[in-house]
């Protein structure tokens, strides 16, 4: 593995309970991005479901990965 790339990402929340929030996460070991990520309530036995979204943003020294990805509101998982 080329250890110029990106090892991580931001995840862009655009909608739902976490609108506006950005997390930190690692991409899959293909490369890509996560398809889906599941974020615990800050209180409470609950996560919410959030799903990769069309937009991508690279920065110019970052490689082929993306370093911002954007997810849309799934559905809150209770526990």
């Amino acid at each position: 593995m080329d250890t110029t790339q990106a090892r991580g990402y931001t995840a862009k929340l655009i909608d739902g309970p976490l609108e506006g929030k950005t997390i930190s996460t690692s991409f899959l070991e293909s490369g890509d991005p996560q398809p889906l990520i599941e974020i615990p309530a800050e209180a409470g036995d609950k996560r919410f479901s959030y799903a990769r979204a069309g937009g991508l943003e690279f920065a110019g020294d970052a490689g082929e990965r993306p370093t911002a990805v954007e997810y849309r509101y799934r559905e809150t998982l209770f526990n």
